[in-house]
C-alpha cells in the first residue's frame, strides 16, 4: 500500500524477512521511457514503551539514470492530543556521475523535498477521511489546471487592457490572475506546504538507533528487473 501514497515510488516489492524483522525488498519509479530499480533493507519497531513506532531503511540502485544514489532514511511515528505526527528524515548520494551532483542541490532535491510533503498529506487524508490517493491526486491535477487557466486568461486581458488602455480591464486581469495564485486550496486538494518541513522538537528528529545497525542492500541485478516475487 505504500506506493499507493509515496510518489516517490512506483513499486515496492517484499522480498525476505529474517527471524529479527529484517526485511529486504525491492522498488522501482517508473519514468515515460525507463524504470528504475534498487533494493533496500529496513527493520521495523511498531510497539514501544513510549507509544511510539518507527522504521529505518537503506537503499541503493545501480542505475546509471537514478539522481537518487545509495541512501539512508527514517520514519517516526509520535502519538499526540491532536492524533498522530508522522516524520521522516532521509539523505542520499546523488547518482547520475558530476552532472546529477551539479543539479541535486537545485533541482533534484527539492523535488525530493517537494514529492515527500505532497505524499504526507495525500497519506493523512487518506487515513483521516478515506480519500483514496489517486483521487486526491487527481484534484490536484484538475486544482492546478484551474489555476494555470485563470492565469493564462489573466494575462490576455491584461495584455489587450495595456494595448487599448482600458483601465478597469486591466485592475480585472491583475485580480483575476491574484485570484488564480492566491486563492487557498479546497481541504481536499493535497498540498505540499501543509507539511512542515523542520521537526518540532530535537529527538523527534533524530534517527532510530536502528538505522545504524542495518547492513547495506545489496546492489540489484539487473537482470531481475520486471520480476515479480
Amino acid at each position: 500500500m505504500h506506493s499507493a501514497w509515496d510518489l516517490r515510488f512506483s513499486r515496492i516489492i517484499p522480498v525476505s524477512e529474517n527471524e529479527q524483522g529484517v526485511q529486504n525488498f525491492r522498488y522501482e519509479f517508473r519514468l515515460p521511457f525507463h524504470t528504475i530499480h534498487g533494493t533496500g533493507i529496513s527493520l521495523g519497531h511498531r510497539f514501544r514503551p513510549d507509544g511510539q513506532a518507527t522504521s529505518a531503511l537503506k537503499f541503493n540502485t545501480a542505475d546509471v539514470l537514478s539522481p537518487i544514489g545509495p541512501g539512508s532514511g527514517y520514519w517516526r511515528y509520535i502519538p499526540s492530543e491532536d492524533g498522530l505526527r508522522f516524520i521522516t528524515g532521509y539523505n542520499y548520494s546523488p547518482g547520475m556521475g558530476p552532472a546529477g551532483k551539479v543539479m541535486d542541490s537545485w533541482l533534484f532535491r527539492p523535488a525530493l523535498g517537494w514529492a515527500t510533503a505532497m505524499s504526507f498529506d495525500r497519506l493523512r487524508m487518506w487515513a483521516e477521511s478515506g480519500l483514496h490517493p489517486r483521487d486526491s491526486g487527481t484534484r490536484w491535477f484538475l486544482d492546478a489546471a484551474v489555476r494555470a487557466v485563470g492565469a493564462v486568461a489573466a494575462w490576455l486581458v491584461l495584455r489587450r487592457a495595456v494595448e487599448q488602455g482600458h483601465v478597469a480591464a486591466a485592475f480585472t486581469g491583475v485580480a483575476v490572475a491574484g485570484a488564480a495564485w492566491l486563492l487557498p486550496a479546497h481541504p481536499t486538494v493535497p498540498r505540499a506546504g501543509r507539511c512542515l518541513r523542520n521537526p518540532p522538537d530535537l529527538p523527534s528528529g533524530r534517527a532510530p538507533s536502528a538505522l545504524a545497525g542495518l547492513d547495506a542492500p545489496p546492489v540489484a541485478d539487473p537482470s531481475l528487473s520486471g520480476r515479480g516475487c
